[in-house]
């Protein structure tokens, strides 16, 4: 039997300004913005190369908007990825290095598969992990 993650609710307090955010300056592609009525709205995004999809949550969930850390977007280069989001506009941390237990900024060329990361929040503070993963077989 498979189990797959499809979508995953981010909790926010602004539908337009999230959606926005995600779209115009993360690059995700809106699948779904429909509104039901006047209190329910739907609105879906997928990662470009993903299969599986954020929901965009005003009140839908028993999460206050900013409460999500530790959503991980897998990248083959984490470096261009940084540089990418960076030009869109994203406010994006320096790079990561999972050792020991704990981060610590990379070195210099350091090898960053498996590893390295970089971090960015949308606007209510939801945060997000971007991780470099090489090619899987």
């Amino acid at each position: 039997m498979d189990l797959k993650i499809e979508v995953v609710t981010i909790p926010v307090s602004d539908v337009d300004r999230a959606r926005d955010f995600y779209a115009q300056k993360v690059g995700f592609e809106v699948d779904i913005d429909h509104r039901v009525s006047d209190e329910v709205r739907l609105v879906q995004l997928t990662p470009p190369g993903s299969a599986c999809s954020i929901h965009l949550g005003k009140e839908t969930v028993d999460m206050a908007p900013g409460s999500i850390d530790g959503l991980f977007l897998v990248v083959r280069d984490v470096r261009a990825a940084r540089a990418h989001l960076a030009e869109r506009g994203v406010e994006v941390g320096e790079f990561q290095v999972f050792d020991d237990g704990k981060y610590r900024a990379a070195r210099e060329g350091e090898n960053l598969d498996y590893v390295g990361c970089v971090y960015f929040s949308d606007p209510d503070g939801n945060r997000w992990c971007v991780q470099q993963i090489p090619a899987r077989d």
